[in-house]
């Protein structure tokens, strides 16, 4: 049985910042775990979400699972919301969320507001970010949230964040309803990719549905 998982990554990223993450989750699952890379500046969400589409649906696997990092997490959110058929065509599989703005982004809104800063983050933080909005999950297809409370992090340099995050995203940001599970890790948004705790508990939850494993 070909196991796969496919990474998202986060603004201005590309995936091999997530190259340790992948290769502790590989080796957990018995698994490839290619990342899949999109201009995450310049392109829409929607544009985003249907390059997304069509990457998975070229990847051969008999389970297929998604793990979305910040921005990564809205766009397989963003992929689902767009496309209602998306989940009966791809093979099963789980989903994790890494320090995902699901709710909108302080950060975002502070960096927005001096100069250049809309131009920076691009046409998908402009859709997805900067407008609080309250999204639910209800694809059939178990769904884990992790956030990081270690508020350390360049989120930081932009404004006040005025409550507990990982330094660049609240906590209370990635809440998601209809998850599955939350978890909640002393780690920071960046940290995150780094941490074996972090990765052991993705792990898990893409193994069983549940981060104890």
């Amino acid at each position: 049985m070909r196991t796969v998982v496919v990474y998202v990554h986060g603004l201005w990223q590309r995936g091999a910042e997530a190259l340790l993450l992948r290769r502790r989750l590989s080796h957990a699952l018995d698994a490839s775990a290619p990342a899949f890379s999109y201009p995450s500046v310049s392109a829409d969400a929607g544009t985003n979400a249907q390059a997304l589409a069509k990457y998975l649906a070229t990847v051969e696997a008999d389970v297929l699972h998604l793990v979305g990092h910040s921005l990564g997490g809205v766009l397989i959110l963003k992929l689902f919301e767009v496309d209602a058929g998306v989940n009966a065509r791809l093979p099963p599989g789980r989903v994790v969320l890494l320090g995902s703005p699901l709710q909108g982004s302080r950060t975002a809104g502070n960096l927005a507001r001096l100069p250049l800063g809309k131009k920076i983050m691009g046409h998908t933080v402009a859709e997805e970010l900067l407008i609080p909005r309250r999204r639910r999950w209800t694809v059939g297809r178990q769904l884990g949230v992790i956030a990081g409370d270690l508020g350390i992090g360049l989120g930081l340099l932009v404004g006040r964040l005025g409550a507990p995050s990982d330094g660049t995203v609240l906590v209370d940001e990635t809440f998601l309803d209809g998850a599955s599970q939350r978890l909640v890790l002393r780690v920071s948004h960046t940290g995150m990719l780094l941490s074996a705790q972090v990765a052991s508990a993705a792990a898990a939850f893409l193994k069983t549905g549940q981060f104890s494993g």
